[in-house]
C-alpha cells in the first residue's frame, strides 16, 4: 500500500459535518491500539477534523512475532533485523481558520526528524475523503511502505523517534484546545 504523496492544498468540502459525523459512529477504542486511545479521542473532541485510521507502529522480531506488538523492543545484540510497521494517523481536517491553524501545526511535527517524519496525502484516502492528510514515521527512504525491514540499530531509533512523534502530538493537542 503506498502511503506517501505530496500534501495537497485543503479545499471546500461542504459534506464535512456529515462525513465527520458518520466517521466517528463507526468508530470503538476497540479499532485503536490502546497506547493512543485517548490521543485519537482527543482528537476527534476537535470539531474541525477527525481521525480516519492509525496505528501506533509494530516492532516484530526474531522471537516476537506478534503483528500488533506494543512492547519497547528489548535491549539485546541478539536482534539483527525488525520488521517495522509504520507508525501514523490519518486525518481529515475542515477547511477553515482552526483546521489550516491544525493543518500548519501537524506539519510543523515533522522537525522531529524530517529523514523519518513526513506529513503527507495518500491518494486513495484522498478519493475517499478529501482534506484527508498522514502524519507518518517512517524512514525517508521507505515513506512509500506501510511496513519495511530495519536493521536493530535503525529500529531503536524509529522506536525513539515514534515515542517522541507521540509526546508530541499530546503536546499539540494541548495547544488546541487553548486556541
Amino acid at each position: 500500500m503506498e502511503t506517501f504523496t505530496k500534501t495537497k492544498e485543503l479545499v471546500e468540502n461542504p459534506h464535512y459535518q456529515e462525513q465527520r459525523r458518520k466517521s466517528l459512529c463507526g468508530l470503538t477504542d476497540e479499532m485503536i491500539d490502546a497506547p493512543i486511545i485517548e490521543l485519537i479521542n482527543d482528537f476527534n473532541k476537535l470539531h474541525y477534523c477527525f481521525t480516519l485510521q492509525s496505528c501506533y507502529g509494530h516492532f516484530v522480531y526474531n522471537g516476537q512475532q506478534d503483528p500488533h506488538n506494543l512492547e519497547s523492543l528489548p535491549v539485546t545484540d541478539a536482534i539483527a533485523k525488525v520488521e517495522y510497521r509504520i507508525a501514523y494517523i490519518c486525518f481529515c481536517i475542515e477547511n477553515s481558520a482552526s483546521g489550516r491553524g491544525l493543518f500548519e501545526a501537524l506539519n510543523e511535527i515533522t522537525v522531529i526528524d524530517p529523514k523519518n517524519v513526513q506529513f503527507c496525502c495518500a491518494e486513495w484516502f484522498w478519493k475517499r475523503q478529501v482534506n484527508s492528510y498522514a502524519l507518518q514515521v517512517q524512514p525517508d527512504r521507505f515513506k512509500h511502505k506501510d511496513k519495511t525491514i530495519l536493521n536493530y540499530r535503525e529500529a531503536l531509533h524509529i522506536e525513539k523517534i515514534r515515542n517522541e512523534f507521540f509526546v508530541r502530538l499530546e503536546d499539540l493537542l494541548r495547544k488546541q484546545g487553548k486556541d
